[in-house]
This record gives structure tokens, sequence and C-alpha cells, in this order.
């Protein structure tokens, strides 16, 4: 490549990654203030439940972008990517600052939920049209041979998100007392967002068309009914369908168990600190990102397939071990606790109810807060805080950085196999939906599926309840490893439907 042409790339891949950067940034603020959330916009009543509708909501926001992705796609191929993925921005920073506005369950009841739902959906459609349209615009300006690794930048752009989420919300919280960031703090990363959108509207509003999609507006050869065509084709839906249930499929649950259920397994299941999750989840992205870059530029080499497929098997026969380790590492049971420690204080609310607060310190520096409310004499919410050693830290962020390595091999290689996949003229519409299928759907409901698998175990009294939420992944990721090993060839062609 010649230095115009490097430069005008990365002009391109600036664009689209800082715009696609901040739409998932805005879409997984949500997720990573799941239990913040739950205690505003739900009945407070049975924290459990209100966890789990939140879990529920988040997960409503995945299952539309598949509709999303046949909405915006038929727009990004029939009047071009550019302005599709400029409308995409606009529709989900209004939606993730409008969520930052809704008053709480306390002042308008369930209205409260019912907007927050509205608004989560109109996030996911936004999200369906984002992903394809800028995977799309940065392949078609990749030269031959290189598309792995100049759209792999793309593919950062999730992780970089959910990174600046996190650390968002702990500048937030360190800037303000726990009293403050609880009434209102919370709010502040929704609020934020719309500052970034506007800067990358901005600078995605001065770029020009896709020069492939250019040439064939020009010539004519421009689809005019992208949806017949990318799936009333019986030979271009066998493609379809085996990019969902040979790639997408097993790549968005090893994307989601990697980063969004090990926080959730982190913070509810093991009962981690919360701001102690946040920094550790961050520290293991910040290390594993570059590795997005690293994959990509190897399937440019050595072909898609055997990494992607490598990257499910390793998470299929590793989940299991690895999540063993992690709860063995935060469990209280395992540690010996320093018997005359305990402090114990209670607070006095102006409702009438009382906030018992029990201490307790362990051997190895662990320390245990358990936090129980009276109301009328009876127990009606217990939650339990452990703040964990920096040698337990690091024993957290390394088995969370090798679960994000796996991430990496999925999902580094994924645009270009699926832009490689289709013809210029439906390649927006064929592969967005897939793809959103994939990591919206299998990959989006994950959290909320594998959360109520280890609820329901650990009331059936099993011992090794926390692995129960497992066997979505494994089992999805399993089938999906079986039909791509199958059909697909290193040079993504069906071998035999």
């Amino acid at each position: 490549m010649s230095k115009t042409s490097t430069k005008g790339i990365w002009k391109v891949i600036s664009a689209s990654s800082m715009g696609t950067m901040i739409e998932w940034y805005d879409f997984y603020i949500f997720g990573s203030l799941a239990v913040v959330i739950s205690t505003k916009f739900f009945p407070s009543d049975n924290p459990t439940a209100a966890f789990l509708s939140t879990l529920a909501t988040f997960a409503a926001g995945f299952v539309v972008r598949p509709f999303g992705a046949l909405f915006f796609g038929r727009l990004g191929d029939i009047i071009g990517r550019k302005y599709t993925f400029m409308a995409t921005l606009l529709l989900m920073g209004g939606s993730t600052f409008l969520i930052g506005c809704i008053p709480s369950y306390e002042s308008i009841g369930f209205l409260a939920p019912l907007l927050v739902l509205i608004l989560r959906l109109l996030q996911g459609l936004a999200l369906g049209g984002e992903y394809g349209g800028a995977a799309t615009y940065v392949a078609e300006h990749a030269p031959a041979g290189e598309k792995g690794y100049w759209t792999s930048w793309i593919q950062t752009t999730a992780t970089v998100g959910l990174f600046i989420s996190l650390m968002v919300i702990l500048a937030t919280k360190s800037v303000l007392s726990a009293e403050a960031f609880d009434l209102w703090g919370w709010r502040v990363p929704f609020w934020v967002s719309i500052a970034m959108v506007g800067v990358s509207y901005l600078i995605r509003k001065n770029m020009d068309e896709s020069p492939v999609f250019a040439k064939a507006k020009k010539e004519g050869t421009t689809s005019t009914n992208p949806l017949k065509e990318s799936f009333g084709n019986r030979y271009n839906l066998k493609f379809v369908l085996l990019a969902l249930f040979g790639a997408t499929m097993g790549q968005g649950v090893v994307w989601y168990t990697g980063q969004f259920y090990a926080m959730s397994f982190m913070k509810t299941v093991m009962n981690v600190d919360s701001s102690q999750v946040d920094e550790l989840l961050g520290i293991a992205l910040l290390i594993g990102t570059p590795f997005f870059i690293v994959f990509g530029w190897l399937s440019d080499k050595i072909g898609r397939k055997y990494i992607m497929m490598f990257g499910m098997l390793l998470a299929i026969l590793s989940y299991r071990p690895i999540y063993k380790a992690m709860y063995n590492t935060a469990d209280i049971s395992q540690k010996i606790e320093i018997a005359e420690n305990p402090r114990e204080t209670t607070e006095k609310k102006a409702d009438g109810s009382s906030v018992t607060t029990i201490e307790k310190k362990y051997t190895d520096g662990t320390t245990v807060v358990e936090k129980k409310t009276y109301m009328e004499k009876k127990d009606v919410q217990t939650s339990v805080s452990i703040q964990i050693t920096p040698n337990d830290k690091w024993t957290l962020i390394f088995l969370v950085f090798i679960q994000v390595l796996f991430v990496t091999m999925v999902y580094g290689p994924i645009a270009a196999f699926l832009v490689e996949m289709f013809p210029t003229k439906i390649r927006y519409t064929s592969m967005s939906l897939p793809y959103h299928v994939g990591n919206g759907i299998f990959g989006g409901l994950l959290p909320a599926i594998s959360t109520y698998f280890v609820s329901h175990a650990k009331t059936a009294g099993k011992a090794d309840f926390y692995l129960d939420g497992l066997w979505y992944p494994i089992i999805i990721a399993g089938i999906c490893f079986v039909i791509g090993m199958i059909y697909i060839d290193n040079k993504n062609k069906i071998t035999h439907l």
C-alpha cells in the first residue's frame, strides 16, 4: 500500500471505529450499570426478580437487533453505507441520553420500566444497523488480501466501548460519594454519551461514500430489493444460514461469556465488590484488546475458519475449569475468619427502616461487608460485598484475560469473513442479519439465561450451582463448532449443502 492509500484508510477506520465504539459504549452502559438500574426502574421488594428483569430488558435490546439489521441493511444497500450509519449513530445517542433522564420507579411507577424498555428497543434497532455498515464501509476501502487486518480494528470497538463504559463509571464513582452516585450519579454515564455522539457525527458527515458502493451505484448495479435478493434467493440464503449457524452463533456466546457474563458472575454470584470487578475487567480488556488485531491479521495469512473454530473449541473445553477457579478465588468458606474482628453498626432511616452493617475480616486480607435492611422487624433485603486481596484480583484478571483471548480469536476475523461471503449489492443486508441474530439473540440472551440457570441450581441445592450457567454457551458453541468445521472451508465457501 502506498502512503496515500494508507493515510486514506486510517481516516476511514478512525471515523468508522469512533462512531461504532460510541454506539457500543451507549449500548453497554446499561449492562454495566445493571445492578444499580435494577433498584431504580423496578420494584425493590424482590432484588433478585428486579435484577433478572433488568437483564431481560437488557436482552430485549439484543433481540430487536436483527430487525434493525434488516431495516438499516436494506437502506444501506439502496442509498449507501455512509448516510445509513450516520442515522443509526443519532438514534443510539438520543436513546441513551433519554434513559439517563427517566424518573425512578418510586416517582412514576410502572411507566419507568416501560420507558426504559422502549428506549432499549430503539438502541437495539440502531445497533442492528450500525455494525454492518461500519464493517462493510471499512472492508470496501481495504486492499485485497488485507481485509482481515483492517476490519479487525472495527472489531476492537465493542470491547473498547465496554472498557470506556467501565472507566466512565469508575471515574464518576471516584468524584462522587456512594450516596450521591446511588441517588443521581449513575445517570452521568448516560448523559456523557451525547457529547461523544455529536463529535462522531461531525466526523462521519465529512466522509465520502464507500468507493465500491459508489462505483456500483454509478454503473446501476445496486439492488432495488436487497431483502428479496438476500433471503429469497435460495443460493444466497444458504450462505446466510451458514454464516449464522457455522460462525456467528458460536462467536456470539463466546463474546458475551468472556466479557459480560464474566462481569455479571463476579458481581452477583461471587459477590465481589462492584468497583473491583469494573477495575479488574477493565485491565483484562485492555491487555486483551490488541489480540483482535493480531488474529485479524493472522486470518489474512492462514484463513478465517481455523482461527475462529479453534477459539470456540478452547472456550468449550475451558469454561468450566476457569469459572470454578474464579469462584474459588473469592469463596469465603475456604478462608479463615478473624474470630474477634466482626464490627456491627445499625443506622436508622427516616422511613422507619434500619440498616445493619456487619464487616468481617479474614486472615488473607479479604473483607466481607454484609448489609441487612429491616422493615417492621423483618429482613427485606440482604446484600454481600467482598473486597478481595490484590493477589486474588490479579488471579481473576488472568482468568478473565484468557476468556478475552478466546473472544479475540472468534471475533477478530468475523467481519472480514462475513463481508467476503456476499456480493456488494446485498452485502450490508446479508451480513448484518446473521451477525445480529448470532450476537443479538444467541449472545444477547446469555446473561439472562445463564443467570437463571445459576439461580435455579442454587435453589435446588446443587453444590456446584455456579457452573450451571455455562451449559448454555458450551452447547451453543459446540453445535456451531461442528457445523462450521463440516460446512465452511478455509476460503469461506460452502463445501456442500
